[in-house]
């Protein structure tokens, strides 16, 4: 069995979060959506993919001259582990205190209550 990829940091999850969104991307595309106009260099995006392939969280294609980098696992996959890190870190393994805790503190669409409902029902269901 496989280990466990590492959880991405801050800043790995939002480049992360480009790859996801706009798909297989070079390092100069990644910097010009998250960094473009700011005082953050080009380097940093560099070493945060580099960073990212080095713990397995992205695929680089070396094909070109310019590297092109992939999410190495779908989004929902890597925002479960890192959920999960977060309960565990956090809320003592206790996914509820989460929920209770995030619910506290921000606003819940009726679309979004109606799913939260939906998914209590069926975790009752499959605790019967």
């Amino acid at each position: 069995m496989s280990q466990p990829l590492p959880e991405p940091t801050d800043a790995e999850l939002q480049v992360l979060r480009v790859l996801w969104r706009h798909g297989p991307s070079t390092v100069r595309e990644v910097f010009d959506v998250l960094y473009q106009g700011t005082s953050v260099g080009y380097t940093t995006a560099l070493k945060l993919l580099q960073n990212l392939y080095a713990k397995g969280l992205v695929r680089r294609d070396e094909a070109r001259r310019r590297h092109i980098y992939e999410a190495a696992a779908p989004e929902a996959e890597t925002m479960t582990g890192v959920v999960k890190d977060l309960i565990d870190r956090a809320f003592d393994g206790r996914a509820a205190a989460l929920a209770l805790r995030a619910l506290g503190a921000g606003r819940a669409s009726r679309e979004e209550l109606a799913e939260l409902k939906a998914m209590i029902r069926r975790l009752e269901d499959r605790a019967r």
